[in-house]
């Protein structure tokens, strides 16, 4: 990430590059160094703040904390801050914590048109090298091919544009006309990871395993956000403890850590369908409620998750020199669906029995409810 950050510096700081609209808001070379090397820690540390599994368990942080937040902790603390300062020039690491994070998770600090720029290229919705990085990583590790684009052609063709938007009085980044392909591949592989990989049921079911299992075996049921904690807190130790779980059946965490030790996941009942979704688009949730009243919710997990805005809109310059909105530009951008699931899943042992139940009681389940007249 810090390679491919740094190279996407040069290609939108490079003043061939660079349109009169936004030529003012760019540093002088000297301060041009200093921020690159800015960019570059922050995408080094941009993760420190992750969990055990990364996101696998994020909502147990307390008090609705995010990793982004033990990162800017992290590079806060007494220790990353020597380093910083060793540093030839030293580096401002209030500059380095609006850079790695972003406007999203300090939404009380005031952030320059510059500073917007350079946290758009880390952690950017449309084109951020974050999501570059650990898509093209992901497919290489899973060994699948979803994830890969052309991202040599992506950042050779970004540029800081202006918005298209005329309410929108900073720039951001866009990308010239003929990295468009390139673009609509980038989010076809994000797509594609999201549905073939990241959502796979079995993939799912562990996380909640996981889940179960950290709740029993946390103190609280809650990841501590001490630094020394969190840093001695790793999969190593997540995974020690499991199989010490799973072989001990007094062990209040017993039932989770088998199920992942020895593979015993929970089954799919019912997911998502396009027809039950035209009769309720709770259809889910109603199957969901219906089993556990049937058999008793213990023996059931629910999971529901669909992405937000797929495509965000960012300018495109295009050839003939105006700035346009990327949505216009092209369908697959503008009309990809969001990836979505929603499953219900069934204890094992209970799987044969639960599926002729709901096969012969689906129509009437997901049937809406009406609700009593007032």
């Amino acid at each position: 990430m810090m390679e491919l950050a740094g190279r996407f510096f040069d290609v939108v700081t490079v003043d061939r590059n660079l349109t009169d609209k936004v030529r003012d808001i760019i540093p002088n070379p000297e301060d041009l160094h200093y921020w690159r090397r800015v960019l570059r820690m922050a995408a080094l540390c941009h993760d420190i703040g992750h969990l055990p599994f990364s996101h696998g368990a994020e909502d147990l942080l307390p008090d609705n904390r995010h990793h982004e937040h033990l990162t800017v902790d992290l590079l806060r603390s007494d220790e990353m801050q020597e380093i910083w300062d060793s540093m030839i020039p030293p580096l401002n690491v209030e500059h380095l914590v609006k850079v790695a994070v972003g406007p999203k998770v300090l939404k009380d600090v005031e952030f320059t048109a510059w500073e917007r720029i350079l946290t758009d290229i880390l952690t950017g919705d449309a084109l951020g090298v974050d999501r570059m990085d650990y898509l093209l990583r992901d497919s290489l590790h899973a060994g699948v091919a979803y994830g890969k684009f052309d991202h040599y052609r992506l950042i050779e063709t970004v540029r800081i544009l202006p918005s298209p938007e005329e309410n929108v009085e900073f720039p951001m980044l866009g990308i010239e006309e003929g990295g468009i392909h390139a673009a609509e591949a980038l989010l076809l592989a994000r797509y594609f990871m999201f549905t073939q990989l990241y959502l796979h049921p079995i993939r799912r079911i562990y996380d909640i395993h996981l889940k179960d299992f950290l709740k029993l075996w946390l103190q609280d049921g809650k990841f501590s956000i001490n630094l020394e904690d969190h840093l001695r807190m790793t999969d190593n130790e997540v995974l020690v403890a499991i199989q010490k779980a799973a072989y001990d059946t007094g062990h209040p965490a017993h039932d989770p850590a088998r199920r992942i030790v020895k593979r015993e996941h929970f089954k799919v009942l019912y997911g998502r369908n396009p027809d039950d979704l035209l009769i309720n688009r709770d259809a889910s949730s109603a199957v969901y409620e219906a089993a556990c009243t049937q058999f008793g919710p213990e023996h059931f997990r629910h999971d529901a998750y669909k992405k937000g805005n797929t495509a965000p809109d960012y300018p495109v310059l295009a050839d003939d020199g105006r700035v346009l909105s990327s949505l216009s530009c092209s369908r697959i951008l503008a009309e990809l669906e969001p990836a979505a699931i929603d499953y219900v899943f069934v204890l094992p042992e209970l799987s044969k029995e639960a599926h002729k139940w709901l096969k012969t009681n689906r129509e009437t389940i997901i049937q809406p409810k009406v609700e009593a007249d007032s």
